[in-house]
């Protein structure tokens, strides 16, 4: 209940800076307009990413008769989850990794690439298996879109701000919308709030995935093993994926450490595992 609420507070928190940023620009009725394309844009992502994000990778969807074990395996889990069973793809890339899409629990699609069926034991593939029918369990797919939806809306409103300050959005009435000075600190702030709380929201669901998908197949070593692997091939064979998907995959598939690592949709791999050896010993 406490990952929930958590949730629900920084979805809470987008929307309202959304509104906020709609305010700056355009005032009251600036304000109405962005509450308005904030319900559109959600119930667009509800109904439409998945199609999208499918078509994005080239998953095509396979047969129980074309992937017997992979279709097992999955139909297994989702019986422990007590969710539908969900269409399973393959996607064509040898970077390993997987992910989860679908706008709820009847409509959900399992996605895994050539590349993690290749190097993953039955065991690993398994707990990866796991870790995508928590997110579908717990509802992630949409949580994580709408997230990432509003997110994007703000920062493409806040350039939308530093567009309307420098020229002149201050200059009208502050009753109708923001002046110069508080469109310029919407426009450098808003941004980075967002994505921080995007940033919180994915973090929260991916170790909430790892604890669910753990308990689903009984075998947090499996998965902690899996994580592992991927965090090593995917340095070797690096995956081509767009950021606005990043936080949809098991593990993030854009490269980089330093700083850019201190901007992941996902937790560091080494506190992930911690967490899932800390769960051995759990049971079926």
């Amino acid at each position: 209940m406490g990952n929930t609420l958590k949730t629900t507070f920084l979805l809470a928190v987008l929307t309202i800076l959304f509104v906020l940023v709609g305010k700056a620009i355009g005032g009251q009725s600036g304000m109405v307009i962005a509450f308005g394309l904030a319900i559109v844009m959600n119930v667009g992502s509800y109904w439409f990413s998945d199609k999208i994000v499918l078509r994005m990778y080239r998953a095509r969807e396979v047969t129980e008769a074309e992937a017997p074990q992979l279709h097992g395996t999955v139909r297994r889990l989702a019986t422990a989850a007590g969710v539908p069973m969900p269409k399973v793809c393959i996607i064509p890339e040898e970077s390993p990794n997987a992910f989860a899409t679908g706008r709820n629990p009847a409509h959900a699609v399992v996605a895994v690439t050539e590349g993690i069926v290749r190097i993953l034991s039955p065991e690993e593939l398994e707990g990866v298996l796991a870790h995508e029918m928590a997110h579908v369990k717990n509802r992630d797919i949409l949580i994580g879109t709408v997230a990432a939806t509003l997110a994007g809306a703000i920062m493409m409103m806040a350039h939308m701000a530093r567009f309307a300050a420098i020229f002149g959005g201050g200059s009208r009435d502050d009753r109708e919308g923001g002046g110069g000075l508080e469109l310029l600190v919407m426009a450098i702030l808003a941004p980075l709030g967002a994505m921080l709380v995007q940033m919180a929201v994915s973090r929260s669901r991916e170790y909430l995935a790892d604890e669910t998908g753990a308990r689903f197949c009984g075998r947090p070593e499996a998965l902690a093993r899996a994580l592992e692997k991927i965090a090593g091939w995917s340095r070797q064979v690096p995956m081509h994926a767009s950021p606005a998907t990043a936080h949809m995959f098991i593990l993030s598939p854009l490269s980089g450490g330093g700083l850019m690592s201190l901007f992941s949709t996902h937790p560091p791999v080494e506190k992930r595992i911690e967490r899932l050896l800390a769960l051995r010993g759990i049971s079926r």
